[in-house]
């Protein structure tokens, strides 16, 4: 019981410090996230450089998305995040981002 007890303690801390820290915060969430964005990103398509797709589903998500992918950097990575990743990179700001990313394009 006190493993799930820390386990729900745990993000709902690293929320209110992150909130609490304003920017500082913000670029520790955002650096969270993206490390599982990425390894995500790197898992689905192997070989496949991951930086401009997961640079743009960071850019194109909100901040209680960051802070719900960033959990996973701490209780580790489960479906949910997996969904929640895979639906902001369906987006069709994210699509363009990442064409104009991978392309160089301006569009």
């Amino acid at each position: 019981m006190r493993i799930l007890a820390s386990l729900i303690a745990v993000p709902m801390m690293l929320a209110g410090c992150i909130q609490d820290l304003g920017p500082t915060g913000d670029v520790f969430a955002r650096d969270a996230a993206k490390g599982v964005v990425n390894t995500a990103v790197q898992t689905r398509f192997p070989g496949v450089d991951a930086r401009p797709l997961t640079d743009c589903i960071i850019d194109n998500a909100s901040t209680p998305e960051i802070l719900q992918i960033a959990e996973g950097a701490l209780v580790g990575a489960n479906a949910a995040t997996t969904d929640l990743i895979v639906k902001i990179a369906e987006r069709p700001e994210t699509v363009r981002c990442t064409v104009n990313s991978s392309l160089g394009l301006n569009l």
